[in-house]
């Protein structure tokens, strides 16, 4: 087969899963090449731009490096500007470079849409991008630090007023970071939390128009009772640095306002010479391919389809991986000589959060409010991660979402924060650890002699004992199945265990056992290495080396041990103990300090490659 260059513009969540999936199926074949090319060296994660400009998550936690998403996979990635696309030659021109392509998908997306109001350009704020996140936290930070100073009331009430344009999805999402967020700026820059005013301003007469009327008019109950002024059917006329004019002739002194209100194709596509439909979106068949050009794809927010006559697409997460699904699959029967399967929308719902603790949702018509519908969308979000295949980023999701989050900013409020000096657990890492070491000495040296070598320690000089589990080829784990195939065995468990908690295991336990041990042989060759993954346990525990590894094992066992009837309320303290060294116990006065941090370098280098300000593969 010749060979075919693939290129795709844009490394939003359309570009990103057209790559990932082209990847996938090309992996092994050699005439295929596929360039993605951003002006970013990362891929944000549009759906929580609210989350850092209010202050929830840190700027990172949004920001997936595309080495990291990338590396060990087909993509080469160029991080620099597209200037020209020349469809009759089939060439990108970049700033720095040239491309070809025998297909192009195009994903740039989209941006603002400020309908030409006055103002909106000069003196609002977007929240369409990390650096606009960014710089919308900054200035907020900012303005309260600086209100916090000023004695003028009028001047003062201003710089505390907060407003957001538009109530879909980005708007009320924003405003309820906000009424979160507000306490934490009240307390910080010493301030009155009730002179901090929120508005939500909307032309519509309604708010969260993508919603079923009963969720929205929960959303909009949840936001008044908590104080935030919604205003409907008031559109913005004109925009100062100071205040928003009003279609009523009413005026709001505020000097942030944050403008949410449309999306618009983005304007680089202007240049392309391509059919244009509402709000400057590409026109393309039911294939994504551009009207009027051959292979040439439209994914994402920049795509207009018609599923229905007057009703395109629309421009949310779901349309845009499915709309590059399609594209992407057309492309491959494009080259592997298949069948292009038109696009069929199949959207599951929409999901809205109100701050960290609630949110409404319409799952395929199920409705959820409050605590579960903020649940479901951290599952959704998971599950994309899941769905771009990175590990990683969905792991790094967890810790930023649960454990990083302050103020009780998630939907488990403060109990699964790790906000807290692991040093109080040093004490505790030594008794587990100690715990763990005894148990295997008792095993090495057989409880007779562990007894008589703790009692003094000239006898750890003596030899191990007759009932070692090193040298002993009797079963010693007190299993039925197993002791009456071995002479002596019962006689010799006997004096092993103390009480245990549970008089017998449960039937589904005994099954597993069963298969893990089936013959006395195989259980003699396990507990002599169980010697040496408990002394490995209580080792790593004592030296805080790989100490979230080591207790999880350790919980692992003991809860074995109880489901096998062996455990005795006298050793039942080191499960809980265990779980509770899983919060990073190790990285205070303990190898994981030094270890970790360098086997993450190392090993994240290999894995994931090196990460860099700006990609030019070749």
């Amino acid at each position: 087969m010749a060979k075919k260059d693939i290129v795709i513009i844009g490394a939003g969540y359309a570009g990103v899963h057209a790559a990932k999936k082209l990847a996938k199926k090309f992996k092994k074949d050699e005439a295929v090449s596929i360039t993605l090319i951003d002006r970013h060296s990362y891929h944000t994660m549009m759906t929580e731009l609210h989350e850092v400009a209010a202050h929830r998550v840190e700027p990172d936690a949004i920001q997936f490096d595309l080495r990291r998403l990338f590396n060990r996979t087909k993509v080469k990635l160029v991080t620099d500007n597209v200037t020209h696309v020349n469809y009759e030659t089939k060439c990108v021109t970049t700033e720095h470079g040239t491309y070809q392509f025998d297909y192009l998908i195009l994903g740039m997306g989209g941006e603002p849409n400020d309908f030409g109001t006055p103002g909106v350009a000069e003196h609002a704020f977007t929240l369409w991008s990390w650096e606009d996140a960014i710089k919308l936290r900054e200035h907020i930070e900012k303005t309260v630090r600086k209100a916090a100073a000023i004695q003028n009331d009028a001047i003062r009430r201003a710089m505390l007023t907060f407003t957001v344009c538009g109530s879909g999805f980005t708007g009320i999402e924003m405003v309820g970071e906000l009424l979160e967020w507000k306490t934490r700026l009240a307390k910080e820059y010493k301030v009155d939390e009730n002179e901090i005013t929120l508005y939500v301003v909307e032309a519509a007469p309604t708010i969260l128009n993508m919603l079923d009327r009963k969720g929205a008019d929960k959303a909009e109950a949840y936001l008044v009772k908590n104080g935030v002024n919604v205003l409907k059917s008031s559109p913005i006329v004109e925009v100062k640095s100071d205040s928003v004019l009003l279609d009523s002739g009413d005026v709001i002194k505020t000097h942030t306002l944050i403008w949410t209100a449309g999306v618009q194709a983005n304007s680089d596509t202007n240049d392309y010479g391509m059919s244009a439909g509402r709000a400057g979106r590409l026109k393309v068949n039911q294939f994504m391919e551009a009207e009027e050009l051959d292979n040439v794809y439209v994914v994402g927010d920049l795509v207009y389809f018609e599923e229905e006559p007057g009703k395109p697409t629309p421009q949310i997460v779901e349309a845009a991986e499915q709309t590059a699904g399609t594209a992407a699959n057309s492309i491959i029967a494009e080259i592997t000589g298949g069948e292009k399967q038109p696009y069929k929308g199949k959207y599951h719902g929409v999901m809205v959060s109100i701050g960290a603790r609630y949110g409404v949702a319409n799952l395929s018509g199920i409705h959820l409010s409050g605590w579960f519908a903020n649940f479901m969308k951290h599952m959704v979000n998971l599950y994309y991660f899941f769905g771009i295949r990175s590990g990683y980023y969905m792991y790094q999701y967890i810790l930023h979402e649960f454990f990083h989050t302050k103020d009780k900013r998630n939907i488990f409020r403060n109990t699964t924060t790790r906000y807290g000096n692991v040093l109080w657990s040093f004490p505790l890492r030594l008794m587990v650890g100690g715990f763990w070491i005894a148990e295997a000495g008792a095993k090495i040296w057989g409880h007779e002699r562990w007894k008589e070598a703790t009692a003094s320690f000239s006898t750890f000089f003596k030899g191990i004992g007759e009932d070692s589990w090193l040298t002993g080829n009797t079963v010693t784990m007190p299993f039925d199945w197993l002791q009456t195939a071995t002479s002596g065995a019962s006689e010799a468990a006997s004096g092993d265990w103390a009480t245990p908690i549970l008089n017998h295991m449960p039937g589904w336990f005994e099954w597993i056992m069963k298969l893990m041990l089936p013959t006395p042989e195989i259980a003699i060759f396990m507990q002599k290495m169980m010697v040496f993954i408990e002394l490995a346990i209580g080792l790593a525990i004592l030296f805080g080396l790989f100490t979230w590894l080591a207790s999880f094992m350790s919980s692992g066992f003991l809860l074995m041990f109880t489901f096998s009837a062996m455990l005795g309320w006298d050793k039942f303290w080191a499960l809980p103990a265990s779980i509770a060294l899983l919060n990073g116990s190790g990285r205070t006065l303990g190898l994981d300090y030094w270890i970790i941090p360098y086997l993450q370098k190392k090993l994240g280098g290999f894995w994931y490659g090196n990460v860099r300000g700006f990609y030019k593969d070749r």
